[in-house]
């Protein structure tokens, strides 16, 4: 048998490879989700800039079951003693890796502070690469939705959120009171009117300030009319003051407007608001415990027969 001799000139190259085989370990105990472009960064700084070594390493690491290819430049982690098969980050975690502005908002921000009275398996996010297919994995939905327009032409996409660690992952969420707001806007991307009352029922604190200045930003005469809406029925729990009413009464539409365009249907014209409201959403009939509301709503309101009467239009969103 002949004994080959060891090459001395590469122990280096080997003792190197070994390195970032262990720096990688180190890399995905501290970043539960990644991209393809966070690991070329990251091996960058160790000095491996190859393209084809990065996607061996990716490879290895998949096959060993440290992490797990979600979709394209996305991978997540693995932690030790669980099946890549089994596994399954965090959804907002998720969320901030599927593009590189994303702001999660609508139902899925009630949810992540707390607020969301249904569990929804979809999450919508705020990119401005929307609009492209939802992202499905593993029984999740998450759904990229365009910033509303006033925000796209004034830049001002982030107004209103805030970044949150999670778990070694910066998250940008929309708030409390910006998440509210834009549920307003956009009620089928929250769940529904009972989803939006019963948040507003369950919010310990709002900057109303904030939340009144964030419905005028977007500029549209039937949110600012929802948000006066929102804020009267509970303005003593949330204490609202009469100028924060005043500031959105200036700014609703000036004939009547649906407060569900999806649904024209009878309803009752709250004149304060130039608000067609369902009787279900006043009267509150989906809450089992028959609580009375802390307010009542400007409810010296006329009784409305929607049957298409011509002044009554929705506001464009």
């Amino acid at each position: 048998m002949t004994i080959q001799p060891i090459d001395t000139n590469n122990i280096g190259i080997y003792d190197s490879h070994c390195q970032v085989m262990l720096s990688l370990a180190t890399f995905f105990a501290t970043h539960p989700v990644f991209t393809t472009d966070e690991v070329a960064a990251y091996l960058a700084e160790r000095g491996t800039t190859s393209p084809r070594t990065r996607s061996n390493l990716l490879q290895h690491h998949a096959r060993r079951g440290h992490i797990v290819h979600m979709r394209r430049s996305v991978w997540a982690a693995v932690p030790p003693g669980v099946t890549p098969e089994q596994w399954s980050p965090d959804p907002y975690t998720i969320c901030a890796r599927l593009a590189p502005d994303t702001i999660v908002g609508y139902h899925a921000a009630l949810a992540f502070h707390g607020l969301a009275y249904t569990v929804w398996s979809e999450y919508a996010y705020l990119t401005a690469l929307a609009p492209r297919p939802p992202f499905e994995w593993r029984g999740m939905t998450f759904r990229p939705v365009a910033h509303p327009a006033a925000l796209r032409r004034t830049r001002r996409e982030t107004a209103g959120t805030t970044v949150v660690d999670r778990g070694g992952v910066d998250v940008r969420v929309t708030t409390p009171e910006r998440t509210l707001v834009d549920c307003l806007h956009r009620p089928e991307l929250a769940g529904g009117w009972e989803e939006i009352w019963r948040a507003a029922e369950t919010v310990q604190y709002l900057n109303i300030g904030a939340l009144v200045d964030y419905a005028l930003l977007l500029g549209n005469a039937t949110t600012a009319a929802k948000a006066g809406l929102l804020l009267e029925t509970h303005r003593t729990a949330l204490g609202v003051t009469v100028r924060d009413l005043e500031r959105l009464e200036a700014a609703r539409p000036h004939a009547a407007h649906y407060l569900d365009r999806h649904t024209r249907r009878g309803g009752r014209l709250l004149q304060r608001w130039n608000l067609i409201v369902p009787e279900a959403l006043i009267a509150r009939t989906w809450d089992e415990f028959s609580d009375t509301p802390d307010d009542t709503a400007d409810l010296n309101a006329t009784n409305y027969d929607g049957d298409g009467d011509g002044a009554v239009f929705e506001e464009g969103i």
